[in-house]
């Protein structure tokens, strides 16, 4: 889930570096030592309450073989409600990345990007890749962009995300990549078979009522986060080409971009919400969040597969 946090940091007409975060702590560290490094900065951030996690229930739908996980809010505590609103309430005038708060940034991640912590995250160990200066969500990706997002998945495996704007799902204007552990959303059940068998072609899967792409990656580029990174822009094009999307332009049409260590599954989008409910990337990956019961009834009734085809682009 992206972190939709509210900050008392207005966007400035100028960028803002947060340089400064380095007179705090060395924010430096090698990729294999993020997660060591994310761990240590979830527990002193819950400590002084920087971090504020949404509890949540879940249960799971079926749709034609796929399995889904739905999450909603537990009704445990009224402070719980309080932070979904949060989630939920969309600030464009607030940007909580300019600077991030220092106690839930963990890591600097080459010169252009900055490791940081979902403030109120759903999913454990849940990262978010940010821009340091500030770019639009909507901008299309940079070669830094692809080369961020890959180191981390070459170190920790996991998925990693994009929300191409607010379509998308996005809640925050200021680029930003996401990345989960494999346990908290497995995109290999949607891929087809033929995305294996050659990392240079562009695959689909018939049971997937929408439009997308799926791309394989060889397993041989992980060895090195740069030349992983130029793989997985590589693939990026090759699925815009397929789908007939720009990757250059600028703003990009919204879509969804999954990328797990197997492969890539780019999906266009049309609409941010089926009803009130609010799909991002990881619905793609079988996996939702709504807030409350009544919702997941609804969700069950229409089947997931008709929620996310009826907002994204018709095949």
């Amino acid at each position: 889930m992206t972190s939709h946090v509210p900050s008392e940091t207005r966007i400035n007409a100028g960028a803002i570096r947060p340089r400064a975060l380095a007179t705090l702590h060395d924010i430096a560290c090698a990729p294999g030592d993020l997660l060591c490094r994310a761990d240590r900065c979830v527990a002193a951030a819950l400590a002084h309450g920087a971090l504020q996690p949404i509890r949540t229930e879940q249960t799971w739908l079926e749709s034609a073989g796929l399995r889904f996980s739905v999450r909603w809010v537990s009704s445990l505590a009224l402070k719980d409600r309080a932070r979904v609103d949060t989630v939920i309430r969309r600030r464009p005038d607030f940007n909580p990345f300019l600077p991030p708060e220092p106690e839930l940034t963990v890591a600097a991640l080459g010169d252009e990007h900055l490791v940081v912590l979902n403030k109120f995250p759903v999913i454990d160990r849940h990262l978010l890749i940010i821009t340091r200066d500030f770019e639009d969500q909507t901008a299309p990706l940079s070669a830094a962009d692809f080369a961020a997002l890959a180191t981390v998945i070459a170190a920790h495996g996991g998925l990693g995300f994009y929300n191409g704007g607010r379509i998308a799902g996005a809640s925050q204007a200021h680029k930003h990549l996401q990345w989960i552990p494999t346990a908290a959303a497995d995109l290999a059940p949607f891929v087809p078979a033929a995305a294996g068998e050659r990392e240079d072609e562009v695959a689909s899967n018939p049971a997937l009522p929408w439009a997308h792409a799926f791309v394989a990656l060889d397993a041989g580029i992980w060895e090195d986060g740069t030349r992983a990174g130029v793989a997985v822009e590589a693939a990026f094009r090759r699925a815009c080409r397929a789908l007939a999307m720009p990757a250059d332009c600028d703003p990009m049409p919204a879509y969804n971009l999954l990328v797990t260590r197997a492969c890539l599954l780019l999906v266009p989008r049309t609409q941010e919400k089926w009803q009130d409910v609010s799909v991002n990337s990881l619905a793609y990956a079988g996996s939702l969040f709504v807030r409350d019961r009544e919702q997941i009834e609804r969700l069950r009734q229409a089947g997931p597969l008709a929620v996310l085809a009826a907002v994204g682009r018709p095949r």
